[in-house]
């Protein structure tokens, strides 16, 4: 399935302890669609921030098994992205 629109290639920045401290080095963690390459994520981040992006790094997080009274329900694998931005460049959303 080819993925095209910025917004669907980017699902959500992912705001946690270990991506607050990647941000002091330039790096930032978003989730992204399971069917996207790392082309297609540094295109969607360099278009949606204006941003130049060196590198990226995708991570394929396994899904966890949730429990409740007898039955045992699985959440889905997600894809997770390192995006490493040129010196001197920030994310605004990443700033607050």
């Amino acid at each position: 399935m080819p993925v095209s629109d910025i917004w669907e290639v980017l699902r959500r920045p992912l705001i946690t302890e270990k991506g607050t401290a990647l941000a002091a080095e330039g790096k930032f963690l978003f989730e992204v669609h399971p069917d996207c390459t790392k082309a297609q994520v540094k295109q969607a981040i360099e278009r949606a921030f204006k941003v130049s992006v060196v590198a990226v790094n995708i991570a394929v997080m396994p899904g966890k098994s949730r429990r409740w009274k007898r039955w045992t329900a699985y959440q889905s694998d997600w894809k997770k992205a390192v995006v490493t931005l040129k010196s001197g460049e920030r994310i605004e959303l990443f700033d607050a």
